[in-house]
């Protein structure tokens, strides 16, 4: 499906004021798309038991502490994003943090059946400088339903009080993959915990690490948060440092970057991650490890450019995610960045259908 290039919001100022300008924006659309997640929650079909919408937001409601005391900035900016939006603080958090927010309501609901859906894909990968030609690279897909799709858009924000950055993200999210102007890049896949619990959702930890200048300094903040629910964190900075973490809300093991590119999509390979790792449809599970071997596979020798990475993301056989009954999961954007350089491409949509764009960076 191809539309017009992704779109912008640019934004800057107070926390409350960056909130307020995304919420305003994006209002319809916002709580259009919350209503959608709210309902794909209480079917059941996500965590194996069917909730009211009401239990839904009282779940949500309970996270709301966790938020604040992660980051009480970014906690003021989703709720000026909610309030100009119309839409509660708890419907703020199942609209931004939808994933984790699902491995929270499977812990809460004691859902015994197996889940008729899915949670999201994503293949990423960090590739260390040596690589490619002394300035490496993080890269991903982001697959989600197909009903996201088309909420997706690039938030360039300016805040008073932190780095600058720009964002991959969905209408009422803070963010999903990004990078600041110290070069520090944070990406993600989804990985299913059986762990979860009432607690900060992901896209407020990828923004907390954004403010970092440093990948040690970010996965400092990642392995100190109060996690709802279950995320592979890549993290890479200008000096070629970087981090892959399975964080689960009861273990995180962290693997370096060495020589070779770092490959994850959405099964952990780390045996204590595994053993709180939710079992997955085995048609999830085959994805996983074929999209994990497809990548590995097509970065194994040879120096590795943008070019290279945008074909990564566009391989049909198993990368590049096509919508298909009963999961609905598709690729629905990418983005590739190279720290060292401070350039940004972003895909909106399939990569195979749709052009990269070169994102700048916000003015100031």
């Amino acid at each position: 499906m191809r539309r017009p290039p992704l779109r912008v919001l640019d934004a800057a100022g107070s926390p409350e004021e960056i909130g307020a300008a995304h919420g305003r924006a994006h209002a319809a659309e916002i709580k259009a798309y919350t209503a959608d997640r709210v309902a794909l929650v209480a079917s059941g079909a996500w965590t194996g038991r069917r909730l009211r919408a009401a239990e839904v937001l009282d779940i949500a409601e309970t996270m709301l502490g966790s938020h604040a005391a992660l980051d009480a900035d970014l906690h003021a900016e989703m709720l000026a994003m909610a309030r100009a939006a119309g839409i509660s603080p708890a419907e703020a958090v199942v609209v931004g943090g939808f994933t984790d927010f699902i491995d929270t309501v499977r812990a809460a609901a004691g859902a015994a059946a197996a889940p008729a859906a899915g949670e999201d894909g994503c293949t990423a990968v960090l590739v260390p400088d040596g690589r490619a030609g002394g300035a490496g690279f993080l890269a991903q897909t982001w697959d989600m339903h197909a009903s996201a799709t088309e909420h997706v858009l690039l938030l360039r924000v300016r805040p008073d009080a932190a780095p600058a950055a720009r964002i991959f993200t969905t209408a009422g999210c803070l963010g999903q993959i990004g990078m600041n102007s110290h070069g520090l890049c944070v990406g993600i896949n989804n990985l299913t915990g059986s762990d979860g619990r009432p607690g900060v959702t992901w896209p407020s930890v990828v923004r907390a690490m954004l403010k970092c200048s440093t990948a040690p300094e970010a996965l400092g903040v990642l392995l100190a948060a109060d996690l709802a629910g279950a995320h592979n964190y890549l993290i890479f900075d200008r000096r070629g440092e970087g981090f892959s973490v399975e964080a689960m809300p009861s273990v995180r093991p962290v693997t370096a970057l060495g020589h070779e590119p770092l490959v994850h999509t959405n099964h952990t390979l780390d045996a204590a991650a595994g053993e709180v790792q939710a079992e997955r449809d085995p048609r999830l599970r085959r994805s996983s490890r074929a999209r994990l071997a497809a990548a590995a596979e097509l970065l194994a020798a040879g120096p590795i450019d943008a070019e290279r990475l945008f074909a990564l993301t566009r391989e049909p056989t198993a990368i590049c995610v096509t919508a298909q009954a009963p999961f609905h999961i598709e690729s629905s954007g990418a983005a590739v960045m190279r720290p060292r350089t401070g350039d940004f491409w972003a895909c909106w949509g399939r990569p195979a259908e749709n052009d990269y764009q070169r994102v700048e960076a916000p003015d100031g």
